[in-house]
Parts: structure tokens; C-alpha cells; sequence
């Protein structure tokens, strides 16, 4: 989805959701890239926790890039916006703090646009703070879908594959999939490691 090209007085918050491997990532590329082509000035930051792939780039994992600013926490990244600019993107807004959604407003109030991307659930199915809260707040909100693994199907849920109750698990293709609610099965991240979908 795009929207309208602000006028320079008036800001909004666009929120990219879902699943992993649904192309949040490469749908927030895509509008900050579009951003840039039209010669606005453009910062973008993901959370420090986040190495997977770059160190600073937002990388999808079709493999577009962007270049990014790694930030510790909401209070840095407000820190570092300038002033004159226009379009603020954030990736992988899950691992924020609780005080990204004001962060967010108070950049969308002082004109800017605000886009950011996340996930909206965790890995047994629940509501991934601060996401719900970014959804609540923002004008515009893109749900997007991967492909379920098991079925083909259109897939909102992030199955994880290996045992571990840490709620922030780095991993990428071998530590999660895509599911659909029918083939999504939560109790697989909280089994015995050789329980795990059949292998030790």
C-alpha cells in the first residue's frame, strides 16, 4: 500500500506487520526507497540486538538492503533524527522498548513520516509488545503474509523449530517458518530439543 505525499506540516505513523518471511522488511525498503528517489530525507535505524545479517543494514531475507543506523533503545533513536528530516523508518520494532510507540508519535507530531516494521505476534502466538500498540496508533497498517511451509497456505503465524523459552531468539530459515493457523503448533518450541519436529 502507498500513501499520499505529506505536505511539509502534517506527519503519520505506518506500521508494516506480520509474520516472518512475509516481507516486512522488503515492503519497508521498498516505501523508503521510493522516499529517497523523491529526494526526501530519509533516516533509518534498526534495534543493536539485531546482527543477523548486517551490522548496520536492513537486510530482507530476499536479500534487499538498505542503509541503517544501529540504535540501543527508543531514547537513542530519538536522539538522533534530524531535524529536517522527512521520512523515519524502523525495522524489526519488536525488540523496542515499551517507549517506541511515543517515540513514534513525537516524530509524527513534529511532521515526519514514521514508517515502521515488525512482528505482530511471538513465537507461541501472542501479541508482540510494542507492536499492538503501533498498530493502535498509526493511520496506516499493512498486514502482510508469508506462505505456509506445511500447506501452501496464506501463513500469519512464526513457527518456531528448536526448544527455547527465550522469547528474543535470533534465527532466520532452520530456527523458524511461516505457518498458517491450522499447521501452527506452538507446544514444537517448548518440547524436548529431540522432540523437535522429529530430530534431536
Amino acid at each position: 500500500m502507498d500513501v499520499p505525499y505529506r505536505s511539509p506540516a502534517h506527519g503519520w505513523i505506518e506500521v508494516i506487520t506480520g509474520s516472518m518471511f512475509s516481507g516486512k522488511s522488503e515492503e519497508l525498503i521498498r516505501r523508503l526507497r521510493r522516499a529517497q528517489i523523491a529526494r526526501q530525507r530519509v533516516q533509518i535505524f534498526k534495534p543493536s540486538f539485531d546482527d543477523r545479517f548486517s551490522d548496520a543494514e536492513i537486510v530482507s531475507h530476499s536479500e534487499m538492503r538498505i542503509q541503517g543506523v544501529k540504535v540501543g533503545d527508543s531514547a537513542e533513536l530519538l536522539r538522533l533524527v534530524r531535524e529536517d528530516t522527512e521520512v523515519v523508518g524502523i525495522d524489526e520494532a519488536q525488540f523496542f522498548d515499551k517507549d517506541l510507540p511515543a517515540a513514534c508519535t513525537k516524530l509524527a507530531e513534529s511532521s515526519k513520516r514514521v514508517v515502521v516494521a515488525g512482528l505482530d505476534t511471538d513465537y507461541l502466538g501472542q501479541p508482540f509488545e510494542p507492536m499492538p500498540v503501533m498498530m493502535a496508533i498509526a493511520e496506516y497498517v499493512t498486514k502482510t503474509h508469508a506462505i505456509c511451509m506445511v500447506c501452501g497456505n496464506p501463513a500469519s503465524h512464526t513457527q518456531r523449530l528448536v526448544a527455547s523459552d527465550e522469547r528474543l531468539l535470533l534465527g532466520a530459515t532452520g530456527t523458524y517458518e511461516a505457518r498458517c493457523r491450522r499447521c501452527f503448533d506452538p507446544t514444537l518450541a517448548t518440547a524436548p530439543a529431540k522432540e523437535v519436529n522429529g530430530k534431536r
